[in-house]
């Protein structure tokens, strides 16, 4: 590692670790000066084989023990913001503000304590600290470790450290976006006879959103409710010509009972007679609530358990089939926001539950 590299120093208490955290600045594809603190940081325990790739870091416990669960989070952060500058973080009442103190860096820090703490955790630790999760999904650091070394995420369990206001989110929705396209002959404006109207032919699409009815969907005793919305539209080139194209893009986000396949399926199905063209799928992930290393983690954070609305990165553990939740300090509603912020007290309850987890002998 550079001899420059950063320092954490992970006996701080988890608020003022994740304010070192969070001002060591970390955007997407910037993240080498933290993934160096971090690799640093972990290697200096003595009791975790470390593994580096790129801008991750992988640190293992090999205690043989009867399971291994695997405990992940993002190193980057959206871009900072220019008109209200949110680095460094400080302290406004009982509030850290800053970028990164919701998305995702709390979390980052009581993986780093958990580190520090448990040289002898009841379970096997894999500590997954990646690049590049807030941009392309080409770009993220666990997609390429689980295409490169997927032995590295075998586990009977995963807890991916998202933001969830510390309340438990199983599992996740995928997410499918398709354009629905309508085709027209392009006439001048003026003589619309001459011609067809491709985005008046839209309101078909349009019609049949609005007439839909989305499942809501019981997942191994989660509710998910499924949404399928326009969220774009594109049509015509000059305001004196009649259109002769129109493509409205549809998000479908589909509870992890359905398979990506299905899911397509499904939105054909919708739109019967028009033309669908696929252009992003990604699947999503059941809570596997109904697992032995799931229980025994609701039951000892004893927290509010609840369905994961959005998607996440715990959909690329379930594509390995491991099951997995969101569990993390901050208000995801205010995550990416000019005056991000997170209560003190959450950092310090999260690690707690962690604890409890972890630390208690089975």
């Amino acid at each position: 590692m550079p001899p420059t590299a950063p320092v954490l120093d992970l006996a701080l208490d988890v608020a003022s670790l994740t304010a070192a955290v969070c001002d060591i600045e970390s955007v997407s594809g910037q993240e080498q000066d933290l993934a160096d603190a971090v690799d640093v940081a972990l290697r200096g325990l003595g009791h975790l084989e470390v593994i580096r790739d790129g801008h991750t870091v992988i640190a293992r416990t090999n205690l043989g023990r009867a399971e291994r669960v695997i405990i992940a989070g993002h190193l980057d952060t959206v871009p900072l913001t220019r008109h209200t500058p949110n680095l460094p973080t400080r302290r406004v009442g009982e509030d850290l503000v800053g970028r990164g103190t919701v998305d995702m860096k709390g979390g980052v820090a009581v993986m780093l304590r958990l580190a520090l703490l448990l040289s002898s955790p009841n379970r096997d630790l894999t500590l997954c600290f990646y690049d590049c999760e807030e941009v392309e999904g080409e770009r993220n650091g666990l997609k390429r470790i689980a295409e490169n070394r997927p032995e590295l995420l075998q586990a009977d369990f995963a807890v991916l450290m998202e933001p969830t206001n510390g309340t438990v989110e199983g599992g996740c929705k995928g997410t499918l976006r398709v354009e629905v396209r309508t085709a027209g002959v392009a006439s001048h404006s003026a003589r619309p006879w001459m011609g067809h109207n491709a985005i008046h032919d839209a309101g078909e699409v349009l019609g049949r959103l609005i007439a839909y009815e989305p499942r809501v969907v019981d997942v191994d005793g989660l509710t998910y409710r499924e949404a399928l919305q326009a969220v774009l539209i594109e049509g015509g080139t000059a305001a004196n010509i009649i259109p002769d194209a129109c493509a409205v893009t549809v998000n479908y986000r589909y509870a992890p009972d359905r398979s990506e396949q299905e899911a397509v399926a499904h939105v054909r199905e919708v739109f019967e007679g028009l033309v669908v063209d696929v252009t992003d799928n990604a699947g999503g992930a059941r809570p596997g609530l109904d697992r032995p290393a799931a229980r025994a983690f609701i039951d000892a954070l004893g927290v509010p358990v609840q369905a994961k609305e959005g998607w996440t990165d715990v959909a690329r553990f379930a594509a390995l089939g491991v099951p997995a939740v969101n569990f993390g300090p901050g208000d995801p509603l205010l995550a990416h926001m000019d005056d991000e912020r997170a209560p003190i007290e959450q950092y310090a309850a999260a690690e707690a539950a962690m604890l409890r987890w972890l630390g208690t002998p089975l």
